[in-house]
């Protein structure tokens, strides 16, 4: 009975490492089930990019005006402007008019070097201010692109002059510039000089851009020069092939 006890003491003390090295093993195992920092995402306050068969969509800071905000969205394959889209807009009835006839000269000077349109002048600044958020977000992202893609793009533009199409008010022609297969825009070489047709042309322009072909609505009151718009449109498609 007596020299139970010593080997009972020696047991107890041979447990002790253990019970001391137990501790470290589990601080180990919590330190390695830890998840790993993950960075945080960031964007421009100023634009949203969307890139998606060469294309680019930017969307332009929203400024505010005395009439209400105003943001545009703008679609580019490369540099260029291909559409332009109202995000925000004061509701008022000269903004409305206004906005056709502002994206058609945008798609025509390619820039924010457009004409204010008379009776929405806050309108109109607030849409340029936009506009050349945009631009200027597109140019920073386009100007880290390789130059062999920008001369690829450029390669892929075709300017394409449609028929002369002579109606009772007056010679219609359109001039289509191609990017690839895609319409990237539209202008007037002739036009009836009549005040319904300078009205109805950037709505036809606008929902070429749209619809990408001639399958597009005819202007209420302005219905011989739509047909002629329409006939020449088609002639400069078939002659792009």
């Amino acid at each position: 009975m007596k020299r139970a006890i010593p080997v009972l003491v020696l047991s107890i003390a041979g447990l002790i490492p253990v019970w001391r090295y137990e501790p470290s093993l589990g601080a180990a195992s919590t330190e390695a089930a830890a998840p790993a920092a993950t960075p945080s995402d960031s964007s421009s306050a100023a634009s949203g990019s969307d890139s998606g068969s060469g294309s680019t969509v930017v969307r332009g800071t929203t400024v505010q005006t005395e009439k209400g905000p105003v943001q545009v969205q703008v679609t580019f394959q490369g540099t260029r402007i291909t559409a332009v889209k109202m995000l925000q807009q004061p509701n008022h009835p000269q903004t409305t008019a206004a906005v056709p006839k502002l994206i058609s000269e945008t798609l025509e000077a390619q820039s924010t070097d457009i004409d204010t349109v008379s009776g929405a002048t806050i309108t109109s600044d607030g849409y340029k201010e936009s506009l050349q958020a945009a631009i200027d977000a597109n140019a920073k992202s386009a100007s880290t692109s390789s130059p062999s893609a920008s001369a690829s793009a450029a390669s892929r533009s075709q300017t394409v002059d449609g028929s002369t199409v002579n109606t009772d008010k007056g010679p219609v022609q359109v001039q289509v510039t191609f990017d690839g297969d895609r319409i990237a825009s539209v202008k007037m070489l002739q036009q009836p000089n009549h005040p319904q047709t300078t009205a109805a042309v950037p709505k036809l322009i606008s929902e070429t851009l749209e619809a990408q072909s001639t399958d597009i609505d005819t202007v209420s009151g302005a219905t011989i020069t739509s047909d002629g718009y329409k006939e020449s449109l088609q002639a400069a498609i078939d002659a792009k092939g």
